[in-house]
């Protein structure tokens, strides 16, 4: 009598990608277990420490800086003279838009590195970007009166119509995406270049210094308009991050377990690009934060899934911490912040090669 053999199971193969984070638990009470990403909370704490101390530099650092002694009772009190002009005008602002326009850069870039599953995606790269400076170029062309930043707005909300239009499948397919965003941005840039010699010098001065990204002159209403922005995006982005980690294993597994890939692609970008337009508006097209903070954040504290939180505190770090090289380092008088960060996003590139390189894969 034969036997039947048992069928051949599929083997399922090894995992790929980030090593497993390390977990915990926060217990509370005694039926309660939170699991909890020990490495993650340490790596945020480090962050939130530097970040503090990047700030209260920028407050205090300089002659026009508030004494260190006094920061408290300026901060917690009523402060008069010098100190409230500092606060209220020449840094407070500077520093609370910076700190958030940071973040909003780091969330959307994030937010798109996972849709794209690139760690060179952005959403410069999908012409967002040079659709606010062509924006902001055409109203200083146009109309000089008018508020740059709401030119910026109306630029980096028509880029992205364009781009929908031009993929002819929305946001919902991260190659056709990025093609679109890269033939935006080639016409955009072709304009704003048009624009920056076309208009008179002192005009063309103050354009560039925003179409480079500067956090000067802030107001307390770029503060509240990108903050505003964040209370509102966030929380969003928290409820399709858990989505975002499945796709990231493929659209057919994504669809076998009850998620619609496409949804919540096209959910990340329109995300990516609000929080990416409102940084924009307040701060000028800065470069390369949404590119480099989700990718550190990534390394610090290595998982799968968009890393919010931490690419938001990394995103914030790295702008207060380049506004802060933008203010005092001697190279010249109140250099736009963009500058700085357009280097450290060479250094990173670098690093990419370097690795890729060793890696034997270039």
């Amino acid at each position: 009598m034969k036997t039947r053999s048992a069928p051949d199971l599929p083997v399922p193969p090894a995992p790929v990608g980030p090593p497993p984070r390390t977990a915990g638990l926060l217990r509370l009470g005694r039926t309660v277990a939170v699991p909890v990403d020990t490495r993650a909370v340490l790596v945020s704490v480090a962050l939130l420490v530097l970040l503090a101390v990047a700030a209260v530099t920028t407050l205090t650092l300089g002659r026009l800086g508030i004494p260190l002694r006094d920061l408290p009772s300026a901060l917690f009190g009523e402060p008069r003279g010098m100190d409230k002009l500092i606060l209220d005008r020449l840094r407070g602002p500077r520093l609370v838009t910076g700190i958030g326009a940071g973040a909003a850069f780091g969330v959307a870039g994030a937010l798109f590195q996972s849709v794209t599953r690139n760690p060179l995606g952005s959403p410069d790269v999908i012409g967002l970007s040079g659709g606010a400076g062509a924006g902001a170029a055409t109203v200083a062309l146009l109309a000089p009166g008018f508020p740059v930043s709401v030119g910026a707005l109306v630029g980096a909300v028509v880029a992205m119509a364009v781009v929908y239009l031009a993929t002819g499948t929305g946001f919902g397919d991260p190659g056709r995406l990025v093609v679109a965003g890269i033939g935006v941005s080639a016409l955009t840039a072709a304009l704003t270049q048009y624009v920056v010699y076309a208009v008179e010098r002192d005009q063309a001065t103050v354009l560039s210094s925003y179409l480079n990204g500067s956090l000067a002159t802030r107001d307390w209403t770029d503060a509240s308009t990108i903050w505003g922005l964040l209370l509102v995006a966030v929380p969003l982005t928290l409820l399709i991050s858990r989505s975002l980690t499945i796709s990231e294993m493929g659209d057919e597994l994504t669809t076998a377990l009850g998620t619609d890939p496409r949804r919540t692609r096209t959910a990340a970008v329109v995300l990516s690009t609000a929080l990416a337009a409102g940084a924009v508006t307040v701060a000028g097209p800065i470069a390369f934060i949404s590119l480099t903070a989700p990718q550190i954040a990534r390394r610090l504290a290595p998982a799968p899934g968009p890393r919010i939180a931490l690419s938001a505190l990394t995103g914030a770090t790295l702008l207060v911490l380049a506004d802060l090289a933008a203010q005092h380092l001697p190279l010249t008088d109140d250099l736009p912040v963009g500058i700085y960060t357009m280097a450290l996003g060479g250094v990173y590139l670098g690093y990419l090669l370097v690795r890729e390189w060793k890696k034997g894969t270039l």
